[in-house]
């Protein structure tokens, strides 16, 4: 099995407790079978932050000892899924197609967005009380994301208008995550001087080094290409899922966002803490 550099497994009874509190929460979702709607799905991005975020504060050591385990990789998608998988189970009987405090999205959203402030915040805190804080390239990182997936997404719109409206804000939501993955990694490896973690991607990357582009547009570019050609591919291929089952199709959305969201939002963040 190939595995990315930083993945670790917990002593056993973390992972027991771990695996009780999955079960207990899956246990009350499948109980429930609450509705899946492209609301809910955009509604977990700000629980994907919190996961990243809440796996960088273990990076710079921020967490108690007794449940730093809890959040190291992979287990802080397990744990952070608790969570966010607690709150939706409470709040299944809510409204799940629209945006509002008293909906099922709105509630998660809401949720997150605090978890945000909360964890993000004490992660910048410690930065910065143990070095400073780099904010130029992570802004950069992130504004040439949201131009190019705002370019790729038109562009979906416009040459496959049936997908781009079949999957709507989840399928959005996809395209911007995967990008934010591919752009922060070019910003970690070409301006910061990072490196990448995973074999498949540092492989992409380690070709486009050895092209004559790289002196020109760095090493990174064909990564970023192949992170947005495929969101816009897996896009276009669930997008006929999402029409026969929405509940499926959409669930699978929000796991394939959350693979890249999350690793995008984790990057930026340890750059402002590290770099």
């Amino acid at each position: 099995m190939v595995l990315p550099d930083g993945f670790s497994i917990p002593p056993l009874p973390v992972l027991l407790v771990l695996f009780v509190a999955l079960a207990i929460v899956g246990g009350a979702l499948y109980r429930r079978k609450p509705p899946v709607t492209r609301h809910l799905v955009v509604a977990f991005a700000p629980w994907m932050v919190v996961g990243s975020s809440l796996y960088v504060l273990y990076q710079i050591e921020g967490l108690p000892s007794a449940i730093a385990p809890l959040f190291s990789s992979p287990t802080v998608y397990g744990s952070t899924f608790i969570i966010a998988g607690a709150i939706w189970a409470v709040s299944a009987d809510r409204p799940a197609d629209e945006w509002s405090l008293r909906s099922t999205p709105g509630i998660l959203a809401a949720t997150g967005q605090l978890g945000i402030v909360l964890v993000a915040g004490t992660t910048l805190a410690i930065g910065g009380s143990e070095g400073g804080l780099m904010l130029f390239w992570p802004a950069v990182g992130l504004l040439i994301t949201c131009i190019l997936a705002a370019l790729v997404w038109a562009g979906i719109r416009v040459g496959l208008p049936d997908i781009a409206t079949t999957t709507g804000s989840a399928g959005a939501l996809v395209v911007f995550g995967h990008t934010l993955d591919g752009v922060s990694t070019a910003v970690g490896i070409d301006a910061l001087g990072f490196g990448e973690q995973t074999p498949l991607s540092r492989a992409i990357i380690e070709f486009a080094a050895a092209l004559p582009t790289a002196d020109l547009f760095g090493t990174v570019w064909l990564f970023v290409l192949v992170k947005v050609a495929l969101a816009t591919v897996v896009v276009a291929f669930l997008a006929e899922t999402v029409r026969e089952s929405p509940r499926e199709g959409y669930l699978l959305l929000a796991l394939i966002a959350a693979v890249g969201l999350g690793p995008g939002a984790h990057n930026l963040l340890l750059f402002t803490v590290l770099g």
